[in-house]
């Protein structure tokens, strides 16, 4: 066993809910959607394998409710697949070694990955695929530096463990594939077995498990404490400042009313008794928040992006200009902290299509619904917008950036 194996498929479990690291706060996300310097972790955790060559297909499996979640993060690579957790653990894993099992061109080895573990190294992912060289399965472990206590349900001191003889263990782990799929094919139907890891299931069914040396900082997230002492590391490893930096931009439209029977504002149709004009379909409210990110990415606006002068944009669906904004600040490493709009007009009212605008924007913005505000006035039938003849609209976008140094 002791041939070079190249092809490398990667498993990320991203199915848990995390609540221990919620704390007091139930709204938060999962923690693997959370930021640690800027970048949410199950991104950084998915960037480990996505910059590697060897890597072939990398499966995600997340939560049944969190696709909004998942493609908020702009992940965008061929390799990348998702499917859906179960209700343990192990099971999201099986979920993820059946999908490998699927690819057209099956990789020779499997490495699962705890997605809360996202500051792992790229030397240590590399002792764990060479180490399967020579052995069925192999696991990064750490040694136990505290004294542990055996105890009853008392809290009684039972015994003192052999702390010389133990060790921590870490993901990635490395299976190879046929093995690993085999081994969780036959704990699924040992129902009175508990198994904390893949290693254990490993171990169970025989196979030759190798330690390799972990990494003290390949920590896992678990704890309100973990995630504060995550960013102190990072702001500490950027000289005690963060990578990244908030900037706002801000954007206003204008169009006026012309013959029609139909306004659209915010991505969805709503029927009123005229139209706007406009070179495209006149949405005032993606036109402000389009030119609100790139004010934000200090890029121009919709007119240098999108001349009018160009008759292939006449009647164009405004959220294509949305989706270019967006995929140019997912280009430089950014992400969307919140879109704030304001529309400006006396009709149609705005209210009862406000939750289908934020609900489009959201989509087209691959970001959550919290992440998006619309609010609506009237002028006092002041000005043009008061006299009714067109609709205004002004946006803020707050956004990350890495830091330009």
């Amino acid at each position: 066993m002791s041939e070079v194996l190249q092809s490398v498929g990667v498993v990320i479990v991203a199915a848990g809910r995390g609540n221990r690291a919620r704390g007091d706060d139930s709204a938060r996300p999962p923690k693997q959607y959370r930021t640690v310097g800027g970048i949410p972790v199950l991104a950084s955790s998915v960037k480990a394998f996505t910059a590697r060559d060897d890597v072939t297909a990398i499966v995600v499996v997340i939560g049944a409710e969190d696709d909004a979640h998942f493609d908020a993060l702009g992940l965008d690579d061929s390799r990348l697949r998702v499917v859906a957790g179960g209700d343990t653990r192990q099971a999201s894993v099986s979920a993820g070694l059946e999908a490998l099992k699927a690819e057209s061109s099956v990789p020779a080895l499997a490495l699962i990955h705890d997605a809360a573990r996202p500051f792992v190294a790229h030397e240590l992912i590399d002792r764990v695929i060479a180490a399967l060289a020579m052995c069925d399965a192999a696991i990064p472990v750490v040694a136990v530096t505290d004294t542990l206590k055996q105890v009853d349900n008392d809290g009684h001191v039972l015994a003192t463990a052999d702390r010389d003889a133990l060790r921590a263990a870490q993901t990635p782990q490395g299976f190879r594939l046929e093995a690993i799929h085999a081994a969780h094919e036959a704990a699924r139907e040992a129902a009175d077995v508990t198994f904390t890891d893949d290693g254990s299931i490993a171990e169970w069914a025989g196979l030759r498990v190798q330690v390799v040396d972990g990494d003290a900082a390949n920590y896992k997230l678990t704890t309100p404490d973990d995630f504060e002492r995550a960013e102190a590391a990072f702001n500490a490893s950027n000289g005690s400042a963060s990578m990244m930096q908030t900037r706002t931009g801000q954007g206003f439209d204008v169009h006026r009313f012309t013959d029609g029977d139909r306004v659209t504002l915010g991505g969805i149709i709503i029927p009123h008794d005229r139209a706007l004009s406009g070179h495209s379909d006149a949405d005032v409210v993606l036109h402000a928040i389009t030119d609100a990110i790139y004010g934000a990415l200090a890029d121009g606006d919709i007119g240098h992006h999108f001349p009018p002068s160009e008759p292939q944009w006449r009647g164009a669906d405004s959220s294509i200009f949305l989706e270019h904004a967006v995929s140019l600040l997912k280009a430089r490493g950014g992400e969307i902290v919140l879109l704030d709009a304001t529309i400006m007009c006396e009709a149609p009212k705005i209210g009862p299509h406000r939750d289908r605008m934020r609900e489009r924007i959201a989509e087209i913005a691959k970001i959550r619904l919290g992440q998006v505000a619309i609010k609506a006035t009237t002028t006092e039938q002041l000005g043009f917008a008061g006299r009714r003849e067109g609709i205004a609209a002004m946006a803020l976008a707050t956004v990350n950036l890495p830091r330009e140094n």
